[in-house]
C-alpha cells in the first residue's frame, strides 16, 4: 500500500501488530563517490564472521519466524476456495487486462501471508457477485508479488496484501474491510450513483433487516439539488450505505416524522444511541462530517473489521481502553459514559487485552503490562503520540483527561527498555531515555539501525553492520548504533520500515536525519558514512590483507511495519 503508515503500523492497520512481517521492496540506488578507485576490499575481508546474508525483494528465509503460529503453504488452511472469476495476472497480461476492464480491482499478494489466506474466499464470493452485476461489470484480478517483482515495484507494492481499484486504468487503493460484502458495497458505490432510492416499505424493512448501519435522506424529490449533495456525500464516505426517499411511510420507519420539513437526514444504528438525526445545512462537506463524526458507536471494540474505520477516521484523536473481557464490565460503562461528551472530538475504543488474536497484540504495541485496566491518548496521526492516562478510572476523571488531550495540554509518552548497565561494544545500544545521549551529541557523527528482533532483513544485515562498526572502532567522531524499534521510541527515530538506517551528522542534530538508501554491504556504508560525515576521518588500513570474499552482497530489504493501517 502506498506509504503512509508507520501507524496505519500503523495502526492502517493496527491488526498487523499481530505478525508484523511483510517484506517491501527496497529501491537504495548505490552512492557515487570521488574514492570509488581506492581499494577497499579489506573491508570485506574475512575476519571469522559468517557470510553476510541478503535476501531478494519478498524473499523470506527459512528461518524467518513469522510470529503469528502460521505455517507456510504445505499446510492447509481451511477448505479450498473457488476462485473461478478471479484473473490471474503477470506481467505480461496486467496491461492489456487493465485496458479492456473499464472497472478492476486487483490484489498484489505473497502465498505465505496469512492475511491474503484469509481474504481468498471473500474476494473470490465478490469476484463472482461483481461478474454478475446488472449494468457495469467490476473484473477482479490478483498478482502474486512475490513472483512479479517489476509490477509489486511500479506499484509501490509495500506490504500484504495490497488492493487497488482502478478506474479507466487510474488506481487507487481499496480502503474498505476484507469482507465480501465490504468490497462489493464499496465498488457499487465507486461505480454507481452513490445514493439508492426506497419507494416501498418492504424495501425498507429489507434494508433495515440487513445492514446495520444507514443514511437516509427524505427527499422533496428523488433527482435535483437536494439528491446530488446526498450522492456526493456518499461517495466521500465508504463505510456506509446512503439511501433516499419521498415516501412518509418510509421515512417513519427510519424514525422520521412524516410532517418534518424537508430535505431531513438520519443515521441509523444497530449499537447504542440508534437513531442521530442530522441538524445541519443541507450539503456535501456538512453531511460528510456529521456522517464521520457519528457512524461509530460510542465506544468501538477493536477487532479486525473495525480497525479500518477507526484509523481511517478523520478524527485523528483516540481515546483507548484496555481491560480483560472480566474487567470490562467494571470500566467500560464509565469509559461509555464520558464518551458521550466527545462526539465527533474524540473517538474512544476498548481494547480487550485478553483477546490473543487482536487485544494482544495492540496492547503489546502500546507498551501495555499487566493485566490492569488502562487508559491513554493516541494521536493517529504521522506523528503517532500517544498519552498515559495515571489514575483511578472513574467519569470525572476520564472527562478531565479527554478534554486536556483536546486542549493539547498533555505530554506525550515514548516507550524505553532500561539504560544499559555497559554499552562498550562496537555498536552502542540506544534505547528511547538514552537517545538524547547518544544519537543527539552534536560532536558526533551517529549512524543508527533501527531494527526488529523477528525481523528476517534485520537479522541478515547484522554481521554486516557489526563487521562496519569493528573497522571503524578507532574513529572516536563516529558513532555505529542501534535500536530496537519494537520497545523504544522517540521523535527523532521515524522507521517506515525494518530495517531502517538514518544518518545523524555531527554539528547538525536539528536538523532532519539522512536515510541511509545505499547497498547494505560495508563498502557501501562505509562510502556513505566518508560522503556525509562532518567530521572528516581516515581509516588506517591492514598492512597485509586476508584473503578477500565475494562481496556481491545483494541490496538489502525491509520488513515492513505499515499497513499497521491496513494488515489489520
Amino acid at each position: 500500500m502506498p506509504n503512509r503508515l508507520f501507524i496505519l503500523l500503523s495502526l492502517t492497520c493496527l491488526l498487523l501488530f499481530s505478525s508484523l512481517l511483510t517484506p517491501v521492496l527496497s529501491k537504495t540506488p548505490a552512492p557515487s563517490d570521488a574514492d570509488d578507485d581506492e581499494d577497499l576490499s579489506f573491508l570485506e575481508a574475512d575476519d571469522g564472521d559468517d557470510d553476510d546474508a541478503a535476501y531478494d525483494d519478498f524473499e523470506i528465509p527459512s528461518n524467518f519466524d513469522h510470529g503469528d503460529g502460521e505455517e507456510n503453504d504445505d499446510v492447509e488452511l481451511g477448505p479450498k476456495v473457488d476462485e473461478k472469476d478471479v484473473v490471474v495476472l503477470n506481467e505480461g497480461n496486467f496491461s492489456d487486462f487493465i485496458e479492456s476492464n473499464k472497472y478492476a480491482m486487483v490484489e498484489f499478494y505473497a502465498p505465505w501471508c496469512g492475511h491474503c489466506k484469509a481474504l481468498a474466499p471473500e474476494y473470490a464470493a465478490a469476484a463472482t457477485e461483481l461478474k454478475n452485476l446488472e449494468g457495469e461489470k467490476v473484473a477482479l484480478a490478483k498478482v502474486d508479488a512475490t513472483e512479479q517483482h517489476e509490477l509489486a515495484e511500479q506499484y509501490e507494492v509495500q506490504g500484504f496484501p495490497t488492493v487497488f481499484f482502478f478506474a479507466d486504468g487510474e488506481h487507487k487503493p481499496y480502503t474498505g474491510q476484507r469482507s465480501k460484502d465490504a468490497i462489493v458495497t464499496w465498488i457499487k458505490k465507486k461505480i454507481g450513483p452513490g445514493v439508492g432510492n426506497i419507494t416501498t416499505v418492504d424495501d425498507a424493512e429489507r434494508i433495515l433487516t440487513s445492514e446495520d448501519k444507514v443514511v437516509l435522506g427524505f427527499l422533496n424529490s428523488l433527482v435535483g439539488s437536494e439528491s446530488q449533495e446526498l450522492a456526493a456525500a456518499s461517495k466521500l464516505d465508504d463505510g456506509v450505505n446512503f439511501y433516499q426517499t419521498v415516501n412518509p411511510n418510509v421515512a417513519k420507519l427510519f424514525h422520521i416524522e412524516p410532517d418534518m420539513k424537508r430535505p431531513a437526514l438520519v443515521l441509523l444504528k444497530k449499537v447504542a444511541e440508534k437513531v442521530t438525526l442530522f441538524d445541519g445545512q443541507f450539503t456535501k462537506s456538512a453531511i460528510v462530517e456529521f456522517v464521520s463524526a457519528n457512524k461509530l458507536p460510542l465506544v468501538t471494540t477493536f477487532t479486525r473489521e473495525s480497525a479500518p474505520l477507526i484509523f481511517e477516521s478523520p478524527i485523528k484523536k483516540q481515546l483507548l481502553l484496555f481491560a480483560t473481557s472480566s474487567d470490562s464490565g467494571k470500566v467500560v460503562p464509565t469509559f461509555q459514559e464520558a464518551a458521550k461528551d466527545f462526539k465527533g472530538k474524540l473517538i474512544f475504543v476498548y481494547v480487550e487485552m485478553d483477546n490473543e488474536d487482536t487485544g494482544r497484540p495492540v496492547a503489546d504495541y502500546f507498551g501495555i503490562e499487566g493485566n490492569a485496566s488502562k487508559v491513554l491518548g493516541f494521536l493517529g496521526n504521522d506523528d503517532a503520540k500517544k498519552y498515559i492516562f495515571d489514575g483511578e478510572i472513574t467519569l470525572e476523571k476520564i472527562k478531565a483527561f479527554g478534554a486536556d488531550f483536546l486542549e493539547d495540554k498533555l505530554k506525550p509518552f515514548y516507550k524505553s527498555d532500561p539504560i544499559p548497565t555497559t554499552n562498550d561494544g562496537d555498536v552502542k545500544i540506544v534505547v528511547g531515555n538514552n537517545f538524547d545521549e547518544i544519537v543527539l551529541e552534536e560532536s558526533k557523527d551517529v549512524l543508527l539501525e533501527i531494527y526488529a528482533p523477528w525481523c528476517g532483513h534485520c537479522q541478515a544485515l547484522e554481521p554486516t553492520y557489526n563487521k562496519l562498526a569493528k573497522h571503524l572502532r578507532g574513529i572516536k567522531s563516529i558513532v555505529i548504533a542501534k535500536m530496537d524499534g519494537t520497545t523504544n521510541e522517540h521523535p527523532r527515530a521515524k522507521a517506515d520500515g525494518f530495517p531502517t538506517l538514518l544518518f545523524f551528522p555531527a554539528g547538525n542534530k536539528s536538523s532532519e536525519p539522512i536515510p541511509v538508501e545505499t547497498d547494505r554491504t560495508v563498502v557501501a556504508l562505509y562510502k556513505f558514512l566518508k560522503k556525509h560525515a562532518s567530521i572528516p576521518f581516515e581509516l588506517r588500513k591492514p598492512t597485509s590483507l586476508p584473503t578477500t570474499k565475494g562481496s556481491d552482497a545483494k541490496e538489502g530489504t525491509k520488513s515492513s511495519t505499515a499497513d499497521v493501517k491496513d494488515e489489520l
